[in-house]
């Protein structure tokens, strides 16, 4: 620890606390993180890409998910860890890491740290990995005959269907490398003295207190950068591209945001339908069309002509400052596949979402803004896409009757993100309880 000491909200002196941490920052709950934050926690980051090496993780996933758990990734982050460790002046004490770090609790123990393991999707995905035992043990994973009923015996979710579950719990085989990371990752998160989550207590309350009956859990979300949108630090390795001049000559609340993050796959038919599909909607919008969007293709994917026929309503990035879009007051919906990160974002922001998960924990999250928040609808409905339901899902999205009733639900929303992150905020006490745990 620090011999600095900082006040707490109730006056009392508070320590201020070294962490090392493998992947992301997490500090100061009182408002989001960002790298130019004061906060009151020193914090180091590793990259993903480490060794010299360059992994192409969209197209060759299990290449890269092989040599991550055979020990590659382990090596470089204990390599680093031990640096910092000999090196820092007063000690590091704690060790902030990502769940899927599966190996987590050996680095700690080697340097006798204490472990905080950071889960960066919802406690809902959390409390249903944690309890896959459960799932199996009931029929509802790694079955010949799988069953399909709603899911009602898991400690904190009501009811749950089976389509709604992370696509990795709804998968026949379990026994891939991503299913095996997954599960050494929810065994070695046992042995973490806490754990904290990218979410508010108020949204997922139930959820919530039935894992604080297991374990400390302590939801300190939302977690993103508090600084201007247009500052805002990268968070991929993809080259930016600004589409702010052109939104700023466009009406408020007209544009579509288009995006589906940064691993996600299509077929180029999938490609093809959504890009007539924005053309027959005659909605305004931005599409972010990353490359290795589809496979084993040239970089061009949009059928020819495209670009001349929605010149002056539409335009296709190869990738933006989501929040910098996000944050426009051009911007009226966000049809996306239901990162955790872009529902936390478009939700601040006060974006409605047109749901289209795709795979991991994107399914669990519609579920969320659809079902439970009600402040998206769904598209596609996990039918093949086609063109002209796509402009009709879009244009029934966008308009002006439908926005208002998911406006009116996102507020209620967005004010529960906010009063988090105030001083006597759910976010702001659970991260002041967490660092007395460390003092």
């Amino acid at each position: 620890m620090k011999d600095g000491r900082r006040r707490m909200n109730d006056g009392r002196p508070r320590k201020e606390v070294d962490v090392v941490n493998g992947r992301k920052a997490v500090v100061d709950g009182r408002k989001p993180v960002s790298s130019t934050d004061g906060s009151r926690c020193r914090r180091r980051t590793e990259a993903d890409v480490v060794d010299g090496r360059r992994f192409d993780r969209t197209g060759k996933l299990d290449e890269y998910l092989e040599w991550y758990m055979s020990g590659g990734m382990f090596d470089q982050v204990e390599k680093e860890i031990e640096e910092v460790v000999l090196k820092s002046n007063p000690k590091v004490d704690v060790l902030i890491i990502d769940t899927f770090y599966p190996w987590a609790s050996k680095i700690a123990k080697k340097f006798g740290l204490r472990l905080a393991s950071f889960w960066t999707e919802p406690a809902l995905v959390f409390n249903l990995y944690h309890h896959v035992h459960l799932l199996k043990l009931h029929g509802h994973l790694d079955c010949s005959d799988t069953r399909k009923d709603p899911i009602d015996y898991i400690p904190g979710v009501q009811s749950i269907k089976q389509h709604d579950l992370m696509s990795y719990l709804q998968d026949k085989d379990v026994s891939t490398n991503m299913h095996k990371l997954i599960f050494q990752a929810y065994q070695d998160v046992r042995k973490a003295d806490y754990v904290l989550c990218n979410t508010v207590q108020e949204l997922e309350s139930d959820t919530i207190s039935a894992l604080q009956a297991l374990m400390p859990f302590y939801a300190i979300g939302p977690i993103f950068p508090p600084v201007s949108p247009d500052k805002a630090v990268p968070t991929s390795l993809w080259t930016e591209s600004s589409c702010l001049e052109w939104l700023g000559s466009m009406p408020n609340g007209s544009i579509l945001y288009v995006s589906f993050g940064s691993l996600a796959n299509f077929s180029k038919d999938d490609v093809t339908e959504i890009a007539y599909g924005l053309i027959e909607s005659n909605v305004d919008f931005v599409w972010v069309l990353r490359p290795r969007t589809v496979l084993h293709e040239a970089d061009h994917l949009l059928p020819v002509g495209f670009e001349e026929v929605v010149r002056g309503r539409g335009i296709v990035v190869p990738w933006t400052n989501q929040i910098a879009v996000l944050s426009h007051p051009a911007i009226g919906g966000f049809l996306t596949h239901c990162g955790w990160n872009s529902v936390l974002e478009s939700v601040w922001y006060k974006i409605p979402m047109l749901c289209f998960p795709i795979f991991t924990d994107q399914f669990t999250n519609r579920k969320l803004v659809v079902d439970d928040w009600k402040v998206g609808i769904n598209f596609g409905n996990g039918q093949p896409l086609k063109r002209m339901e796509i402009a009709s899902q879009i244009k029934r999205f966008m308009s002006k009757e439908n926005g208002d009733e998911l406006r009116e639900n996102i507020d209620v929303v967005r004010k529960i993100l906010g009063n988090a992150l105030e001083d006597e905020g759910s976010s702001s006490k659970n991260i002041d309880l967490f660092i007395e745990q460390l003092i």
